[in-house]
């Protein structure tokens, strides 16, 4: 009894250990956001101009668009609550331009993004990069 109830806590200790572990250890890869709010944002950019430029029949299609949707989720989930980067123009600008593409992804996977939402999507992006470099 007292071996077995010795064997059950120390496997809930060890597993308790091993998942705070994983939990503390860095998941940072070379495609993951550096922190840097300026180039995470104009590197998010160059991801989303180059997917919207790719012809409807590339075979790399697919994987781009989950591509984009990991940035767009990972940008969110970085900058949302950043007080500093909330507050600019350019991150309200990124953050609007983000949901329209995500929200198009989302209703319409299999659909190619229409040339009235890439329009306005470019000139958002123009805006972002624009209000980057005024410090904004």
């Amino acid at each position: 009894m007292f071996m077995k109830r010795y064997w059950s806590r120390l496997l809930a200790l060890v597993l308790v250990v091993v998942i705070g572990l994983m939990g503390c250890s860095s998941s940072v890869t070379p495609g993951d956001l550096s922190g840097d709010y300026r180039q995470d944002t104009l590197a998010v950019i160059n991801t989303l101009k180059l997917a919207l430029d790719l012809p409807e029949d590339a075979p790399n299609k697919p994987e781009t668009q989950v591509e984009v949707r990991q940035k767009i989720n990972e940008f969110a989930a970085r900058y949302r609550r950043d007080d500093a980067a909330s507050d600019l123009s350019s991150y309200t600008t990124m953050r609007t331009a983000l949901n329209s593409l995500a929200g198009h992804y989302s209703s319409y996977p299999n659909r190619p993004v229409p040339e009235k939402l890439k329009q306005r999507l470019q000139q958002e992006f123009k805006q972002v990069e624009l209000a980057l470099k005024r410090g904004g």
